[in-house]
This record gives C-alpha cells, sequence and structure tokens, in this order.
C-alpha cells in the first residue's frame, strides 16, 4: 500500500523557515522583540513592581510580535501599515469634480466691457 502526499499546485506562498519551524524575518522580529522587552523587564521590575514591569513588558514586544506574524494577501504587516499611513495622511482626500462656469465668464467679460465703455463716455464729457 502507498502512502500518498499532497502537495500544493501553488508553491508562491511556502515560506523557506530557517529554525524552530520559523522563518528568517519571524526569527528577526522575536529576537529584536527579546532585546528590547527582557531587559526591559529586569531593568524595571525592582522600581516598578513585577506586574507592572510585566505589562510594561507585553505593550514593548506585542507590536513586534505582530509585524512578526501578521500577514494579509501575501503582504506583511509594515508594507500594510506604509500603505495605510501613506492613503490616509499623504495622499489628498476626495477629490471633489470642479468645473468652470464659462457663462459667469463671459458675463464678467461683458460687465468689465460694459465698464469700460461707461469710464470711456464719463471722461469725454
Amino acid at each position: 500500500m502507498a502512502i500518498g502526499v499532497d502537495v500544493p499546485k501553488n508553491l508562491s506562498g511556502i515560506k523557506t523557515k530557517v529554525a524552530l519551524n520559523l522563518t528568517k524575518r519571524q526569527l528577526i522580529c522575536f529576537g529584536i522583540a527579546a532585546v528590547t522587552g527582557i531587559p526591559l523587564y529586569l531593568g524595571t521590575r525592582n522600581v516598578l513592581g513585577k506586574d507592572i514591569s510585566a505589562i510594561l513588558m507585553i505593550a514593548v514586544m506585542t507590536p513586534l510580535f505582530l509585524l512578526a506574524m501578521y500577514e494579509r494577501d501575501g503582504k506583511p504587516a509594515e508594507k500594510i501599515l506604509s500603505q495605510m499611513i501613506r492613503q490616509r495622511f499623504l495622499t489628498p482626500g476626495i477629490r471633489r469634480y470642479k468645473s468652470e462656469n464659462l457663462f459667469r465668464n463671459l458675463e464678467e467679460k461683458e460687465k468689465m466691457e460694459k465698464e469700460v465703455k461707461r469710464l470711456e463716455e464719463k471722461k469725454k464729457t
């Protein structure tokens, strides 16, 4: 009896695992989180207490864990965040269509011409 293994047809979604079944990107983010969070906890536990220091450590490490693990439509979290910031703050908002009223321009031109004629007649008299 032969044992079969299912192989996905699309191999683009498969990431290379480096160690502990984690990708290189995840290992780097977890390492940065550990390098920032653990010394923060050890440095503040005597001053602030263990509970507050642990909460502070979690608050500092959580964004790095999010960057390591979150992925949507094949894009990592930092690309999604940069696109959201660019869309929300750096590009203009809703562009409203503003038409040029040519009829109003003609009316103003005609009014100016009448004013010029009136001033010329006034100047002659």
